[in-house]
């Protein structure tokens, strides 16, 4: 974000402390992870040692509208519990962290006032929570809505721990879906159930704007992180180009899962009336790729064209560029993902804090 924030510092090493975390504090960690965010709603500011502008402190920070510092290397290190700093992200793209308490001002915008553009201006979003904290804002709509968090913060287990739950070795897994499936007698209604309700806080919030709702981008580790997901992904060396995107959606291994992804889409648009709801495919590498991606939709009853629907897919990818006609004749549109595209064209592992001052969106690579 944009904010400036004074307080008092909460040093939490371990998610199992959280238990002490005080209200309007500022959180500083190592890292965070799903089971961190009802403190992070929390918090004041979050700072943390690792990760970079895509991690998930960062992400759930902008949700939030809390100023976020991430990636910093040595924030547990060098800050204590109950010091007063002041957090600011409003001085760049770099943020800092200040002793004691700095005096600001803060100027409030009149949004009626606001000039029409001629791009379209749209929102980023994931957390359905945050949907009526933004509506104000005069957009265009949601260019791109993430699933993976309604998904991990919601429904918490993985799709095919859902679909495949007789054959689950673990017990201790199989009383967490138990408990999370209560009152469901098919615990895949549970998943298209919660999915599609979660989706639709966003889609009414901006209706009848269009709200792209990428499919979902979870990486094979961040998918084994879910109840029940170790038993069904591999271990990669790298997962941030590995099994992940499109390739999952025809794939035997996550098929299945992703028709649970389509279930929920149709019932957001078809059911509950929410035609405003566009689809995007993350992570398409090929042109035979997005032809296998929309031939399994088709089969799960989202056909592009069919009651007005339309298909996206992600700008990720070099390939994307290079065959970007290619790519225009079997999508409606494209939405450019420059986190990925800068990370693929410079060769920059984008989580990487040792390679973080490389990792530039603006590097005329990527621009051209």
């Amino acid at each position: 974000g944009e904010a400036i924030v004074g307080g008092r510092i909460c040093l939490i090493e371990d998610v199992k402390e959280i238990g002490r975390f005080v209200d309007g504090a500022i959180l500083v960690t190592r890292i965070t992870d799903p089971d961190w965010v009802p403190i992070m709603k929390r918090a004041a500011a979050i700072v943390t040692d690792h990760g970079g502008r895509t991690s998930h402190a960062a992400i759930v920070s902008r949700e939030l509208g809390l100023p976020a510092i991430v990636g910093t290397g040595n924030a547990t290190h060098v800050l204590h519990d109950d010091q007063e700093v002041t957090v600011s992200c409003a001085e760049g793209d770099q943020g800092f962290v200040y002793e004691g308490i700095a005096k600001f001002e803060v100027e409030t915008l009149d949004f009626s006032s606001l000039p029409e553009t001629t791009t379209r201006i749209m929102l980023n979003l994931a957390n359905p929570a945050a949907a009526y904290r933004w509506w104000r804002i005069p957009a265009e709509g949601v260019g791109l809505a993430r699933m993976e968090f309604v998904v991990s913060n919601h429904i918490k287990a993985h799709p095919l721990a859902l679909a495949r739950f007789d054959t689950l070795k673990d017990d201790k897994v199989r009383a967490e879906i138990e408990a999370l499936t209560t009152g469901y007698a098919d615990k895949t209604e549970y998943f298209v159930d919660s999915l599609s309700r979660g989706l639709a806080r966003i889609a009414a919030a901006f209706y009848p704007k269009p709200v792209i709702v990428r499919m979902s981008d979870f990486k094979t580790n961040e998918y084994a992180g879910l109840v029940g997901g170790a038993e069904f992904e591999p271990k990669e060396e790298n997962p941030m180009i590995g099994f992940r995107g499109a390739s999952r959606y025809y794939s035997p291994r996550y098929r299945d899962g992703f028709a649970l992804e389509c279930q929920a889409i149709r019932r957001l648009r078809n059911d509950m009336g929410f035609n405003n709801v566009v689809v995007m495919i993350p992570f398409c590498r090929s042109v035979k790729e997005a032809d296998k991606v929309l031939e399994v939709m088709a089969e799960s009853g989202l056909k592009r064209g069919e009651d007005g629907l339309e298909v996206y897919v992600m700008c990720e990818i070099p390939s994307n560029v290079i065959l970007a006609k290619e790519f225009a004749k079997r999508f409606d549109g494209f939405s450019i993902g420059s986190n990925d595209l800068t990370q693929l064209t410079l060769g920059v592992d984008r989580d990487s804090g040792e390679l973080a001052g490389l990792f530039d969106e603006q590097d005329e690579a990527v621009e051209w």
